[in-house]
């Protein structure tokens, strides 16, 4: 890393940077309701540009194109593997029948569990690298493990029948209605106070994330050793993500390829960590503990064109295979030409919980009152 990130600028970044999710809870909580395709792309458009802009900043205040380039790619990668989510979050508001109008809020609360979980990762990791240079190794074969689990999803489809057991505890031991009360974890159910099925929804939702937090850090690490770098790329991923889940909506059915996508990315990051772990060797039965000289490094800019062209070739790719396909509906809804009575997002949504050995199913309370 051939450059510095002032400790102020970290400070202000990040004070900046929380301040505005701050803002965006407290305008959820103040105005809960269903956001129109218009206002979610706005939001979407602004958080992208926000990450752009930083991206800017952060090339003027260190004068290095690298840190904005290992920012970018990093961003970037975060940001398709937080789709890649979405699909998970589909299955899991459909399967809990979650009022649709207390979805934002269900969704901030993911990100923050997701913002708290991944700080936690960001500084493991950022103390093993520090180190441990044979943890490059260890990252580098789990990035290519995962990959192949996401090419083929089907191979781990026995490992996510079954609920969680942490869900099951909770049903097991805790007092839980069938009915939501509104956004309210506790409510009043014949005088007395019990949970309401919001309760599995956060449980399920942190357990989510933090299947994908340990798979998305050893990829970002991959392009960047610097952890303000990889927890703001995240930040920046996490704070559309909201607004990203109903621009999307019965869409993400489209989206057939985009597993490949990510499958190949995190491939590719797996094979630089691992040469960069060779290049770096200190391991006495490699080489005899000397570095392997013949290991190249990949570059940032290489690094960044694979990611882009990678996404870009999936998307094009599943857009084309969506308009061949007549179960595929282009109004927004996916139709249900299976006679599963399971969607399209669904049905994705299953495969993707699939690819990260996540329960594919729970059990919805019986009713919504929302």
């Amino acid at each position: 890393m051939g450059y510095e990130i002032p400790a102020w600028f970290q400070i202000a970044a990040l004070s900046v940077l929380v301040i505005i999710l701050i803002a965006d809870l407290l305008l959820i909580l103040k105005r809960p309701h269903i956001p129109s395709m218009r206002e979610a792309t706005l939001w979407v458009v602004f958080y992208v540009s926000l990450a752009l802009v930083f991206a800017g900043v952060l090339l003027w205040v260190t004068g290095s194109h690298d840190a904005m380039g290992e920012f970018v790619a990093g961003w970037l990668t975060e940001y398709s593997l937080s789709v890649d989510n979405l699909f998970v979050f589909v299955l899991l508001m459909s399967q809990f029948a979650v009022p649709r109008r207390y979805q934002q809020e269900v969704l901030m609360v993911g990100i923050i569990i997701a913002l708290v979980l991944r700080a936690i990762f960001i500084m493991l990791g950022a103390v093993l690298i520090e180190n441990l240079s044979w943890i490059f190794y260890v990252f580098g074969l789990f990035l290519v493990y995962t990959a192949w689990r996401q090419a083929f999803p089907g191979k781990h489809e026995d490992d996510a029948q079954t609920e969680t057991g942490l869900v099951r505890f909770m049903r097991r031991f805790f007092n839980i209605s069938d009915t939501y009360d509104g956004p309210k974890l506790r409510t009043l159910v014949g005088g007395k106070k019990v949970w309401t099925p919001m309760i599995l929804v956060f449980v399920a939702i942190g357990f989510t994330d933090l299947v994908f937090a340990i798979d998305s850090i050893p990829a970002i690490f991959g392009i960047t050793q610097s952890a303000f770098i990889v927890f703001t790329a995240n930040l920046f991923a996490l704070m559309g993500l909201r607004q990203l889940y109903f621009l999307l909506g019965g869409l993400l059915d489209r989206l057939r390829y985009l597993h490949y996508g990510i499958a190949f990315i995190l491939a590719f990051i797996g094979v630089k960590l691992f040469l960069h772990a060779l290049h770096v060797n200190e391991l006495p039965f490699i080489n005899g503990g000397e570095h392997v000289e013949w290991a190249p490094e990949i570059s940032t800019w290489v690094s960044l064109a694979v990611i882009v062209l990678s996404m870009l070739v999936a998307t094009v790719a599943s857009v084309i295979a969506a308009r061949r396909d007549p179960h595929v509906s282009f109004a927004g809804s996916p139709s249900v030409a299976d006679g599963s009575g399971e969607s399209g997002a669904e049905r994705a949504a299953s495969d993707v919980a699939g690819e990260h050995a996540m329960p594919p199913t729970v059990e919805p309370p019986q009713n919504d009152r929302g």
